[in-house]
């Protein structure tokens, strides 16, 4: 039973890129690992930009000074 978790920035993801995501994070393990998409588990995690960091700085200063 796969378990995937994708996090991305809560940046005006919408439903439908979502979806392609579970559809294609699931038959990529489908098509290489032989996994049964009904059991497989796609969780999508958006995460506020002040709680993402890169390069000692939160990605809501970075956007914020046009980094």
């Amino acid at each position: 039973m796969p378990y995937i978790n994708i996090r991305v920035t809560d940046e005006g993801v919408t439903p439908q890129q979502k979806l392609a995501l579970i559809e294609g994070a699931t038959d990529l393990l489908s098509r290489v690992l032989d996994k049964d998409p009904a059991t497989t588990f796609v969780i999508i995690d958006e995460v506020p930009t002040d709680n993402w960091g890169v390069d000692r700085d939160s990605v809501a200063n970075r956007r914020r000074r046009g980094k």
